[in-house]
């Protein structure tokens, strides 16, 4: 984990892009909600990989959200029972159901379809947001938190070497 953090806090002390790690955080969260073991996971994943976007931010996102998911999967079941039990969408429901890639993917589950609009509907204020957060910490709080106490005593410990041996 402390392996993870020093990567996660080189890429924001670095010239990686913001938009490359704001991304990142936007895929993990998407996979993160969603259940773990769904095709989707498999093509945000390929994405990650083929895009390169940071992959210290990619997964801490994923870790994060994975935990919020288990608080937040009563909200996913009443958004996916919602939508898939709406009149109006049954006959394309059925259409869809009748087809075998539609029941790999698996997106006739409660919770997957309502995990899946809740990071859908989430994910552009997520890169907005966490863009912004990049650019304003390394714009304003980088050189505060260089001079913290707490950050001196924090270059003194493994963590510290840890992360200076991962800059080199």
């Amino acid at each position: 984990m402390l392996r993870l953090l020093a990567k996660l806090f080189k890429a924001l002390n670095s010239e990686t892009g913001a938009w490359a790690l704001a991304f990142a955080f936007m895929l993990g969260m998407i996979m993160g909600f969603t259940p773990l073991w769904r095709v989707h996971n498999l093509v945000i994943l390929l994405i990650a990989l083929l895009f390169r976007v940071n992959l210290s931010a990619f997964i801490l996102s994923f870790l994060v959200c994975s935990g919020l998911a288990f608080a937040l999967d009563p909200l996913f079941h009443q958004w996916g029972v919602a939508v898939l039990s709406a009149e109006t969408w049954q006959p394309l429901w059925q259409s869809l159901y009748s087809s075998a890639a539609w029941r790999v993917v698996q997106f006739h589950h409660s919770i997957t379809m309502g995990s899946m609009l809740f990071s859908l509907a989430l994910a552009p204020l997520l890169l907005v947001v966490s863009y912004w957060l990049v650019k304003q910490y390394r714009q304003r709080i980088q050189a505060r938190v260089n001079q913290l106490r707490v950050v001196q005593l924090l270059k003194a410990s493994k963590f510290w070497s840890l992360y200076e041996s991962l800059r080199g």
